[in-house]
């Protein structure tokens, strides 16, 4: 339409310009090129472009070139629409001027400026909505002319398609980034969720949530507060934090992660002073930016997730970063309440079934080793008042006897508490030396098979003493279960050790009970929880009428691995 007013010269830059402008995705790339295409086509020394706001009322940015940046700064703030730019504003269409001084809305240019006298102006209309205006001043050797407006102005409509092109991609890529991160939430949180089934244990979630937390908001780092003793401490941290802040208290009142407690409500800090408000001392010390999440299970605030600089993007977090985060922090909270009831009940289990041995233990020395002392005692009695020695002597040798069985019980008991050979010889021979006696007391065929060494003709190398104790009670509770509750006449003992594992399998003839019902009286929770403790796995097949099969598998950990620390334990 305005092709007849241009010259082949000029066509041919409009035609590179199109190419280039309507190729470029990067909106502020897209107005460089606009701005050096439009000085090559009019010869103007300076050009800029000025973005209007959302009401269309003034300037919201302005884009210059020919103006250094020294220049720059001694103009000082870039203009926001008045003078001759704003007639522009109120009045979109090409304004050219000979000079800009003799326009009745212009009213000169601030301290610094350089001088300007030509002007062309042309708006930039977007999808038939004013986005914003082109300005050229000083063209080279006289006035801007209709050829230079005619240009523009088709520089101008290039330029409004090239940046609706560039609006649509960056609105098309900000959704893409906000559901990869949407997506990579759902991911963190269906991993804090699968933690619930799958892992139990407190610093295993803590470990977790930091990492996953972390991953999720690109953070520099995240630590993780819960509410301990009327304080906030620091249970785990992960990213880049110098010293392990593990363990740091801080204040509830008058700081920033007890606020976010008490209120239940995220923050965003976002200047130095946080750094004193976070008071987590040398942790916070390069921090610029924090979000600060609530931990809420239930109604109650049990902690804080803090997040410090965003890596990406950043360092400042936005609304979607809090958003995630929340939503994070209310599965992990979910999480952490869990790990804690199990601890709480794991501990409760532990005390209960050392009870269940102290009574035990105090009714056999009552009804075994007590009352066995008191007929002694009688015997003594007996003997003194007799004054027959031949009668006495018979008394003294009964009471002899009778020490003799109460010393061998009270031997027993020691052993089954604590085998002197577990600790002297090794495992082996603790469990072989239980099997035998326990064989003889309840007159039970026993098969026996121990094979604690992994390379033939290699001496068998010491577990670390957790391990050892672990196999040995393992073994000792299971028979005990037999003898207490199958009504077995065979029992199948094998230990055995690979590379890897200890692997203690129990098997009896006898009675069996349904693994369904509840099976706690069965002696079966301790050992649970003591494969658990171990770091190991124990499997209960059995059914009423066919027997039981125990098969546990724990770590073999071993002496010469843990090195000196491991030495040193067995040692002790």
């Amino acid at each position: 339409m305005r092709a007849h007013e241009l010259d082949d010269r000029r066509l041919r830059v409009l035609l590179e310009v199109s190419r280039a402008l309507a190729a470029e995705l990067d909106l502020e790339v897209l107005l460089r090129r606009l701005l050096d295409a439009a000085r090559e086509l009019t010869g103007a020394r300076y050009a800029a472009v000025g973005v209007l706001d959302d009401r269309r009322e003034e300037l919201e940015r302005f884009i210059t070139v020919g103006v250094d940046e020294d220049t720059h700064r001694s103009i000082g703030d870039l203009p926001r629409g008045r003078g001759i730019l704003g007639e522009l504003i109120s009045n979109p269409h090409p304004l050219r001027l000979a000079d800009i001084g003799d326009h009745p809305r212009s009213y000169g240019f601030p301290p610094g400026h350089p001088p300007m006298r030509t002007f062309l102006g042309v708006p930039v209309v977007v999808r038939g909505e004013p986005w914003g205006n082109l300005y050229l001043t000083e063209k080279e050797g006289g006035e801007f002319d209709e050829a230079d407006e005619a240009a523009l102005s088709v520089l101008a409509d290039w330029a409004a398609i090239a940046i609706a092109n560039a609006r649509a991609y960056g609105a098309a890529e900000e959704r893409r980034v906000q559901l990869e991160r949407a997506v990579r939430g759902l991911e963190a949180t269906t991993a804090i969720a699968r933690a619930l089934g799958g892992e139990t244990r407190i610093d295993r979630v803590l470990e977790l949530i930091v990492k996953r937390g972390r991953a999720l908001v690109e953070a520099r780092a995240v630590l993780i507060l819960l509410e301990r003793d009327d304080a906030l401490e620091v249970a785990a941290a992960a990213g880049e934090l110098g010293d392990a802040p593990i363990g740091t208290r801080v204040e509830i009142e008058g700081t920033a992660p007890g606020q976010v407690l008490r209120s239940g409500r995220a923050e965003r800090l976002a200047d130095v002073r946080m750094r004193v408000r976070l008071s987590l001392g040398d942790v916070a010390e390069t921090a610029e930016t924090a979000l600060l999440v609530p931990l809420q299970f239930r109604g109650r605030t049990s902690g804080v997730l803090i997040a410090l600089d965003r890596l990406a993007g950043g360092p400042v977090f936005d609304a979607e970063d809090e958003r995630l985060l929340n939503a994070f922090a209310s599965a992990a909270a979910t999480a952490v309440a869990t790990a804690q009831s199990v601890e709480s009940e794991r501990l409760e289990r532990s005390i209960a079934g050392a009870e269940a041995e102290r009574r035990r233990w105090a009714r056999e020395l009552h009804d075994q080793t007590l009352q066995g002392l008191g007929a002694l005692q009688v015997l003594l009695r007996s003997a003194i008042r007799e004054g027959d020695g031949t009668v006495n002597a018979g008394l003294v040798g009964h009471a002899s006897e009778q020490l003799t069985a109460e010393i061998e019980g009270l031997q027993q008991i020691i052993s089954d508490l604590r085998p002197a050979s577990l600790d002297d010889i090794g495992l082996a021979v603790a469990i072989g030396g239980l099997a035998e006696r326990w064989a003889a007391v309840n007159g039970l065929e026993l098969d026996c098979e121990l094979d604690l060494a992994f390379e033939e003709g290699r001496a068998p190398d010491r577990l670390v003493p957790a391990s050892e104790d672990a196999v040995f009670r393992l073994v000792q509770e299971a028979l005990n279960n037999i003898s207490k509750h199958a009504g077995a006449t065979r029992v199948r003992l094998r230990v055995s050790e690979d590379e890897h594992n200890v692997t203690v399998l129990v098997e009896d003839d006898g009675a069996g009970f349904d693994t369904g019902a509840d099976s706690s009286g069965f002696g079966l929770v301790g050992m649970r929880e003591r494969a658990d403790l171990a770091g190991g796995t124990l499997e209960i097949d059995s059914a009423p009428g066919r027997g039981t099969r125990v098969r546990t598998v724990l770590p073999a950990r071993h002496a010469s691995q843990e090195g000196p620390r491991g030495a040193a334990a067995l040692s002790g």
